[in-house]
């Protein structure tokens, strides 16, 4: 699904002829009901106010031609002027599939920075800029090849500015963690420091006494 087309089309405004309530932009199931085939969209316009006189009266011209429980919401496929009523199960058909905007655009805008960050990881240690390896590091979501990269990399940038971000961090690719420690740990090694084992302050190697907590190395 395209987020950028997905996001266009959710702010178009469609009202369903028989309630007049603006149709929801909803996601297609995967197949037809009727013949088994796709949709030819992932994207459908959806009346999905219980009170629509569609929707209300047809429960009754369900059970008396065809003997069985279903309805019909008012559906408008994208770039059509005119819609169709489609055949529902039940009142919660169609509610959990419903497009939710701004979680597409968090999700594009998190994309959009994983490729700026991932345009700028190879020139990042030349530039000095810790930021698009940290960022690429902490982020779950992006690819896991570049991620590793990003972690080979912080040990050439040699900031510990990237310490505590990531071990505040929940990660979900044990592998990517594991990679991210063994940089910190190199990037210690390389700057004669460590980590207090009470309160993991960064601390000079041959500390006898922890400067932040006070206890006794």
């Amino acid at each position: 699904m395209n987020i950028e087309r997905c996001i266009k089309l959710a702010s178009e405004e469609h009202y369903c002829p028989y309630c007049q309530e603006r149709l929801s932009c909803c996601e297609a199931p995967p197949f037809h009901i009727g013949d088994g085939l796709g949709w030819g969209t992932d994207i459908l316009f959806i009346c999905l106010n219980n009170e629509c006189s569609l929707f209300a009266k047809s429960w009754d011209q369900f059970e008396e031609r065809y003997g069985h429980k279903a309805s019909c919401r008012y559906m408008l496929l994208p770039g059509e002027e005119k819609g169709m009523p489609i055949m529902v199960g039940g009142a919660d058909a169609f509610t959990g599939s419903i497009i939710d905007v701004a979680a597409l655009q968090s999700q594009n805008k998190r994309h959009r920075q994983e490729q700026t960050h991932t345009d700028d990881l190879e020139s990042c240690v030349a530039d000095n800029n810790l930021t698009p390896a940290l960022c690429l590091v902490l982020d779950n979501s992006a690819d896991l090849t570049v991620r590793k990269r990003a972690c080979e990399l912080l040990v050439d940038l040699n900031n510990l500015d990237c310490i505590d971000p990531i071990r505040n961090h929940t990660f979900i690719h044990g592998d990517i963690e594991m990679q991210a420690n063994l940089a910190i740990k190199q990037l210690l090694e390389n700057n004669h420091r460590r980590e207090c084992p009470y309160c993991m302050e960064i601390i000079k190697s041959q500390a006898k006494v922890c400067k932040h907590c006070g206890k006794e190395l």
